[in-house]
Parts: C-alpha cells; structure tokens; sequence
C-alpha cells in the first residue's frame, strides 16, 4: 500500500520552512520599502547625514520585527 510517513514531533514539515521563508521575505519587503521612502526624503530634502534614510530603515526594522513577532506568536498558539 501507499503509506505516507507522518512527519515525527521532533522533525520540521516543509510547511514550517515555507512559513518561515515567508517572513523573511516580509522583512526584507518592509525594510527595503521603508530605506526606499528614506532614501526618496533625502533626494528632496537634502541634508548633511542622510537622516530620512536613518530614521526611516530604522523605523521600518522596528515594524518588520514586530510583525515577525506577532506573527510567531500567532503561529504558537495553534
């Protein structure tokens, strides 16, 4: 017969790596967004050091890590 071996407690499923390759890539959109409106602020409004482009990739770190956060959490409760 067809038997399909059920994957063991202590063995991750492609299904855990397809989550989590998941919010990496939203991290990646989320910073790399956020550093692009930084970097679009300083070409208008010109200034010494590039300080649109700190805050706002430090600003959107800040969102992308609490949305992994939120987002495990969410994944533990089930």
């Amino acid at each position: 017969m067809n038997q399909q071996k059920s994957p063991e407690k202590g063995e991750p499923s492609l299904n855990n790596y397809a989550r989590f390759s998941g919010i990496a890539f939203q991290m990646i959109a989320i910073i790399a967004g956020g550093t692009y409106i930084g970097v679009l602020l300083d070409d208008k409004y010109p200034n010494e050091h590039s300080i649109y482009t700190l805050i706002c990739s430090l600003f959107s770190v800040l969102i992308s890590i609490y949305f992994v956060i939120r987002r495990i959490i969410k994944m533990s409760k089930r």
